[in-house]
């Protein structure tokens, strides 16, 4: 049976600098490798929590890195950012 507790994964009460929103809602773009965006999903498990964390090109909609683990720490996203820089390959403009 999948563990009924709530994972608390953010906390917005606090007095840290909060990064811009650089694309204010427009979720358009005219080529690929211009805007990615990401996410992490928490998933119940038998065995406990598993989180997924996903990148995705807002142009193709494509899935192009991803990663997942048993924990929140950093190697989470940046195994997830590696990915998608090799399968991608972005230039910089």
């Amino acid at each position: 049976m999948a563990p009924q507790r709530r994972v608390r994964t953010t906390d917005s009460r606090h007095n840290l600098p909060i990064a811009p929103n650089l694309i204010a809602h427009d979720f358009t773009t005219a080529a690929p490798n211009r805007i990615w965006l990401a996410d992490i999903t928490d998933i119940p498990t038998a065995e406990g929590w598993l989180y997924q964390a996903t990148i995705i090109d807002l142009f193709s909609r494509k899935i192009v890195g991803w990663a997942m683990g048993d924990h929140l720490r950093t190697e989470l996203a940046s195994t997830t950012l590696a990915m998608a820089i090799q399968r991608q390959r972005p230039t910089q403009d």
